[in-house]
């Protein structure tokens, strides 16, 4: 036979169809009864079939969505990025994608689904379109937020979403495009909350701090009804409460935002058939948002409110910018004290003690300063105080004393010809309490050489009165080891006269505040400051009674010839002050010695 034929088809050829036309209509009615709503797409982008539950999804006919953009209809188009992916796919050129949407139902509620694009299995072309909808979980989702993000007490917003809000309001886009640039917070705390909770218990505790934030939620409600916007009032933990205001207006609007939220506190609470009364403290800070950072903000607001605590309580106080310097200054000072005894940045400066009859350079107080690096010469004022708050005084105090007394016997051996002087050191009531100073100085005279009398021990008035135990016992010893022991700034302190004669005391110096009253109409040279009658009777009453306990009696901060001269008319023994000379070098004082003749006739 010629020519050619097809023939039957082979037996192989027939097994596979029937195998694709069976996988076929397995797959139309897998995907028909689906619950999970799906759509067959093709390479442009048009749905070549949608299932039932794609229809009860969009709330439409699955028929009628053939022909129409997949895109449109599970809004793939609303964001470039989204759209490009999904055109990616369509050509092959990316595998998934994977997005979440909010579609509008045409009954008018919203749904949430979650899109996914992937390409069809086998060659069949198009990719499929599947849409789950995840209404449920997100709505678990909200309320596992809403839990994490509020206090389970107050129902406030908690310290986290706090600064959550609080960390965007300050990114450049929250208030670049509009507002005022501005933020403010009202860091509040409840005072006397504590004792609250110790004497009732924490569930009246929980019950005050729920009635606060529901009046702090009322005050920002207020706030915002008269404003653009609502503070946001959150507890920040314990009894912490903090007021929000983004694209503040200045600081007159956190003024009254505080001054509201105090006057909503005042009136008291009825608790569980308690009155309760209670006042709050608050901390202000407003500024720009532009350079502020959510750290920097509450340090200021944290550091605002403990003013106000310290102020008094019951108040509000204002974020100043020239009061946290000088707080961060002190903390400066505090932290580089110790390291800067071991580098050596201070020095000692010594301030001439004259005789009133005779003018001769009798001794010298020795005055410490810090030469700091970044604040220059500091003089103690500055820092003796912060150094009795951390303890380093006990080392700065022991290296004074042992600078001071090995001065003293270098001008001893220097100038062998004048009469030795003595040296006057200052000593902190904590040096003895917290170190053996008797011990310290014992050890010190003996590895100087200076004798004892030739050292003096300055304590305040109020440290040296009412003195008892170790103390009295360590100025006993000293005492009876020859040092003299001198009450400094006397007449401000508890001025207990006849405690004197059971204290081992040597030496009286007058505060300067009476010596200042000492003036004469005539006097020019210190015309601010009238002369006063009573200061002088009082000076001479304690000079006279000094006297005759035994005591000497040294005026401070004289500065004028006039005061000198009737300091000395009274009985004064020994003089401190500007007429004579300022605090001055070591090398200044050996000039001193060699030129004793200037003192007596009052001149520097």
């Amino acid at each position: 036979m010629s020519g050619t034929s097809e023939g039957p088809t082979p037996a192989a050829d027939l097994d596979r169809s029937a195998v694709t036309d069976s996988d076929h209509n397995t797959y139309r009615r897998v995907f028909a009864a689906a619950t999970l709503a799906m759509a067959v797409v093709d390479r442009e982008g048009l749905v070549v079939s949608a299932n039932p539950a794609l229809g009860d999804l969009l709330g439409a006919d699955p028929d009628g969505l053939t022909g129409r953009a997949a895109a449109d209809l599970v809004d793939l188009a609303a964001d470039a990025r989204t759209w490009h992916a999904y055109r990616e796919v369509l050509r092959g050129r990316q595998a998934r994608l994977r997005c979440t949407r909010r579609l509008k139902h045409p009954e008018g509620h919203s749904v949430w689904v979650q899109v996914t694009v992937a390409p069809l299995a086998g060659r069949e072309p198009g990719v499929l379109v599947s849409v789950a909808d995840i209404g449920a979980r997100r709505e678990l989702q909200a309320r596992l937020r809403h839990l994490q993000m509020h206090d389970p007490v107050t129902r406030l917003p908690n310290r986290t979403l706090f600064f959550e809000r609080l960390t965007a309001a300050l990114e450049a886009e929250s208030y670049e495009q509009s507002g005022t640039g501005r933020i403010g917070l009202c860091y509040l705390d409840v005072d006397g909350f504590k004792a609250v909770n110790d004497t009732l218990g924490h569930r009246v505790g929980d019950r005050l701090l729920s009635a606060v934030a529901e009046r702090l939620t009322q005050v920002a409600d207020e706030t915002g009804y008269a404003r653009a916007g609502t503070p946001l009032v959150a507890r920040l933990g314990g009894d912490e409460f903090a007021l929000l205001v983004e694209d503040s207006t200045g600081t007159e609007q956190l003024a009254d935002l505080a001054e509201s939220a105090l006057k909503a506190l005042e009136a008291p609470f009825d608790l569980a058939g308690q009155r309760l009364s209670l006042t709050a403290s608050i901390g202000v800070v407003e500024r720009h948002a532009a350079g502020t950072t959510a750290t920097g903000l509450m340090q200021a607001a944290d550091t605002t409110l403990y003013w106000a605590k310290a102020d008094g309580k019951a108040r509000w106080t204002l974020f100043d910018p020239e009061r946290n310097a000088h707080l961060v200054t002190r903390q400066a000072l505090s932290s580089a004290l110790r390291p800067a005894i071991e580098r050596g940045e201070f020095a000692l400066e010594y301030q001439p003690l004259v005789g009133m009859e005779d003018g001769r350079l009798s001794g010298v107080e020795a005055l410490i300063r810090w030469n700091h690096p970044q604040f220059g010469t500091l003089t103690p004022n500055r820092f003796i105080g912060l150094a009795e708050e951390d303890g380093s005084i006990v080392q700065l105090g022991r290296w004074a004393l042992e600078t001071a007394c090995r001065q003293a016997r270098r001008w001893q051996v220097d100038h062998p010809d004048e009469p030795p002087i003595f040296v006057s050191v200052n000593v902190a009531v904590r040096q003895v309490w917290d170190s053996d100073l008797v011990a310290d100085v014992a050890r010190t005279l003996a590895e100087t050489g200076l004798a004892p009398h030739l050292l003096q021990l300055e304590l305040t008035e109020s440290a040296v009165m009412g003195s008892a135990g170790r103390p009295l016992q360590a100025l006993q010893a000293l005492s009876d080891m020859g040092v003299r022991i001198a009450i400094d700034d006397f007449g401000t302190g508890y001025s207990n006269l006849a405690y004197l004669s059971r204290l081992p005391v040597s030496v009286l110096k007058l505060d300067g505040s009476f010596v200042r009253g000492f003036q004469y109409e005539g006097d020019k040279s210190t015309v601010a400051v009238p002369p006063n009658p009573a200061d002088e009777v009082i000076v001479e009453a304690m000079i006279q009674l000094a006297h005759r306990l035994g005591l000497t009696v040294t005026a401070e901060c004289v500065e004028t010839s006039a005061q000198a001269t009737r300091l000395r008319r009274i009985g004064c023994d020994t003089g401190q002050g500007w007429l004579y000379s300022r605090p001055v070098p070591p090398d200044r004082i050996s000039e001193l010695l060699g030129g004793q003749a200037a003192y007596a006739v009052g001149k520097p």
